[in-house]
Order: structure tokens, then sequence, then C-alpha cells
């Protein structure tokens, strides 16, 4: 087996133990599930459980760095690049279009159990050029959100990313156990749910608007 064909069947078989056991599934176990009989294959590959998940991510990061990017030059033209739909339309449909190829079946119920991870949940990620299209469009949905105090913006911003890995994960689950396949408006819809939850009115808005 070539050392590409080696690494890319951990990370194949990574992506799908973690996505179905979560995080702490036994090394050993991905290994033997790659086809590998050395049980520190992982450890050779990526020195740790941190720098396998870290190149899990990495793997499709770039992919969807790029689609984004480009959705990103499209409303720009268009005038709708600040719109709170179209912002939230831009962090999930790429990865809905990820997940409905062929080849990629766990990566959305991946992303749902690392998402408290460094890899995924560290603020100072989001620093790197690889993020860029991330940090463009989260910058835009906090000032897409000015009714808003600080702390309930952050809090719903966070809540916001579990909220869509949990919705995109379970989308995969039933794609995978053929209950359904994909529909053009599954994005729209998500993404409805999504935008609700962020433009809620907070209780205190409620109250003032009752006394008026």
């Amino acid at each position: 087996m070539l050392i590409a064909d080696s690494r890319a069947s951990l990370l194949d078989a990574g992506e799908r133990l973690i996505a179905e056991r979560g995080v702490e599934v036994p090394l050993r176990e991905i290994a033997a599930a790659a086809g590998h009989r050395n049980n520190s294959a992982v450890h050779y590959y990526f020195d740790s459980r941190h720098g396998l998940i870290e190149a899990i991510v990495e793997r499709r990061m770039n992919w969807l760095e790029e689609r984004r990017m480009r959705l990103l030059a499209t409303h720009e033209a268009d005038g709708t690049a600040h719109e709170i739909n179209t912002l939230v339309t831009m962090l999930a449909a790429p990865i809905l279009e990820l997940i409905t190829q062929d080849e990629v079946t766990h990566y959305g119920r991946f992303l749902e159990v690392v998402r408290a991870h460094p890899v995924v949940a560290d603020p100072r990620r989001l620093a790197g050029t690889d993020r860029a299209a991330v940090r463009i469009i989260a910058t835009r949905l906090a000032a897409a959100l000015p009714q808003l105090t600080p702390r309930r913006r952050r809090q719903r911003l966070e809540t916001m990313a579990t909220v869509m890995f949990a919705l995109i994960a379970d989308y995969e689950r039933t794609l995978e156990a053929g209950i359904r396949k994909p529909h053009p408006d599954d994005t729209a819809e998500m993404t409805d749910m999504i935008v609700a939850m962020l433009t809620v009115p907070t209780r205190d808005s409620k109250a003032t608007s009752r006394r008026r």
C-alpha cells in the first residue's frame, strides 16, 4: 500500500468510526478498519489522536473554503452578501453539497461529534488564512443581529453552530439509511430553521412590544 493510500485509508476509517462511536474510539481499531496490521499506524502518520482529527477536518476544509469564497463573490456581486439568510446558507450549503457526494457519507456526523474539539471550536483558528471565508461570514452574521445584546448575540451564534451540525448530521443519517434522497429545497429549509433560531425576539423585546 502506498503511503498516500495508507494515510487516506486512515482518514476514511477515522472519519467513519469517530462519527459512529465518538472521539475516544481506540486508535488501534481505526488502524484495523483501515487495513493496517500495525496498531500504531495512527501515531506513525498523525502523531496523535488530535493530529488525526485535525487531518480529517483539514482534508475537507480546502474544498469548503474555496466553495464559500466563490459564494461570497457571487453574493457580493448581487448585493446580498450581508443578508442573514445568505450568510447562513453560505455556511451550511457547502457541507450539504459535500456529504451528498457518493464518496462522502460520514463527515456531517463527524463534525457533530468533534464540534467542541479545539480543532473546530478554538476561535484562534479563525485567524488563519485557511479560514478566511468562515471568518468573514461569522463577522457579518454578528453584524446582522444588531437587535441583540453582545452576550445574547454570542450565545446565539454559538448555539447556531451546535444546531447546524446536528441538523446536518441527522440529514446525513437519513441519506445513508435511504429514508430520504437529496432535494433542492433541503438547504433552504435548514437555513430557515437556523435563521429563525438566530432572530427570534428575546423575552425583553416581546415584553416591550406588549406594553406598547
